[in-house]
C-alpha cells in the first residue's frame, strides 16, 4: 500500500467515501483528489474548512478591486491547496459566478453596476469562453499551471504599470454605444459627484472581450482582471462603473464555461460549496467596501496576493516547488 492511503489518511478517504456515495458519479473524481492529497498531516474536514475561510477573504478584496474571485481562487488554491487543477479551475469558475451573483444586486441599485454596458459584452465573452474551458481541459495539468502562472504575473505586470482612470473624458459615444443605450447616471459614494457617464470604441470593446472570454474559460479565472481595463481604459466608463459591470459580466461569463467542466466531471461538491459559501459571504462585503474604500488600498492589496501566487503556479507547474 502506497504512503498516500496510509493510516492518516483514513479520515480522508472516509469523507470522500461519504461524498462519492451522497454525490453519484463522483467516485472517480473522489480518486484522484486523494491521490493528489499530501500523506497525512490534516483531517479531511480541515481543507474544506481552510477554503471557507480563504474564499471569505478573497471575497472581500475581490469585488471592490473588480476583477472576480476566480483571479484570486485559482492561483491560491491551485498552488497551496492539494487538489488537481481541473477541479480547482471548475470551482474557480463557480466561485467567481457566487462572487458576482453575490454582490450584483447591491451594485445594480446603488448604480455602480450597468445591465445595458454588460449584457453585449458579456453574450460574446461567453460564447468563447466555451472554446477557452474545451481547450484548458484538454491540455496536460503542468503546461496549465506554468501558462496560468505567466497569465497571473502579467496581470500584475498590467495592473502595476497601467495607470486607471476614476473619471475618463468621452468627448462624444459611438453610434454602436448610442444605439445599445450604453450610458447612465451614478453617485460617487466617495466624493458625493453626481456623474452622468458614457463610452466609446464599442466594436473594438467588443473584440477585445472575445479574447477575454477564452481566457476565463482556460483558466477558470473568471478574467475580471481584464474586464475592468477593457471597460474603463479602452470604453471609457468610469473606474467604479467600470469594476462594477464586470461583476454583471463574469457572471454570465462564468456560467457558460462553467457548464463544460461540470460535464467533464471536474466540480467536486467537496471543494465547490465551501468555497462558493466563503466567497459570497466575503462579497457582500466587499460590495459595500466598493463604494466608500480608496481604490488604491484594495489594488495593492490584490498586487502582492497575485504576484505571490502567480510566481507559485509558475513554479509549481515547472516542478521547481512542488
Amino acid at each position: 500500500m502506497s504512503s498516500a492511503f496510509s493510516r492518516h489518511s483514513v479520515p480522508l478517504l472516509g469523507g470522500l467515501a461519504l461524498l462519492a456515495l451522497l454525490v453519484p458519479g463522483e467516485a472517480v473524481q473522489a480518486a484522484e483528489l486523494v491521490e493528489s492529497a499530501p500523506a497525512g498531516a490534516m483531517p479531511w474536514w480541515f481543507w474544506p474548512l481552510a477554503l471557507f475561510v480563504t474564499c471569505f477573504l478573497i471575497g472581500i478584496v475581490a469585488v471592490p478591486a473588480g476583477i472576480g474571485g476566480g483571479t484570486l481562487f485559482v492561483p491560491i488554491v491551485g498552488g497551496f491547496f492539494p487538489f488537481h487543477l481541473d477541479f480547482v479551475r471548475g470551482a474557480g469558475l463557480l466561485v467567481a459566478l457566487a462572487s458576482a451573483l453575490a454582490a450584483g444586486p447591491m451594485l445594480l441599485r446603488g448604480g455602480l453596476a450597468s445591465l445595458r454596458l454588460a449584457l453585449p459584452l458579456a453574450l460574446i465573452a461567453s460564447i468563447s469562453s466555451i472554446f477557452g474551458a474545451m481547450l484548458g481541459l484538454a491540455l496536460p495539468a503542468n503546461v496549465i499551471q506554468i501558462a496560468l502562472g505567466v497569465i497571473v504575473l502579467g496581470i500584475v505586470a498590467l495592473m502595476f504599470t497601467v495607470k486607471k482612470s476614476e473619471f475618463p473624458v468621452v468627448a462624444q459615444a459611438d453610434r454602436l454605444s448610442s444605439a445599445l443605450a450604453m450610458h447612465g447616471i451614478f453617485i460617487d459614494g466617495a466624493s458625493g459627484r453626481t456623474i452622468d457617464w458614457k463610452v466609446h470604441r464599442t466594436p473594438l470593446g467588443l473584440v477585445l472581450f472575445l479574447l477575454i472570454g477564452v481566457m476565463a474559460g482556460m483558466f477558470g479565472i473568471g478574467a475580471g482582471w481584464a474586464n475592468v481595463p477593457a471597460l474603463n481604459l479602452l470604453m471609457g466608463a468610469p473606474l467604479k462603473v467600470a469594476a462594477g459591470t464586470s461583476g454583471l459580466v463574469l457572471s454570465l461569463v462564468d456560467s457558460a464555461a462553467a457548464w463544460v467542466y461540470m460535464n467533464r466531471g471536474a466540480v467536486l461538491p467537496m471543494i465547490a460549496v465551501p468555497s462558493i459559501v466563503g466567497m459570497m459571504l466575503g462579497a457582500r462585503i466587499g460590495a459595500r467596501l466598493l463604494n466608500v474604500l480608496p481604490g488604491s488600498v484594495i489594488r495593492k492589496m490584490v498586487i502582492a496576493l497575485l504576484l505571490f501566487a502567480g510566481l507559485r503556479a509558475l513554479l509549481k507547474g515547472s516542478g521547481l516547488w512542488v
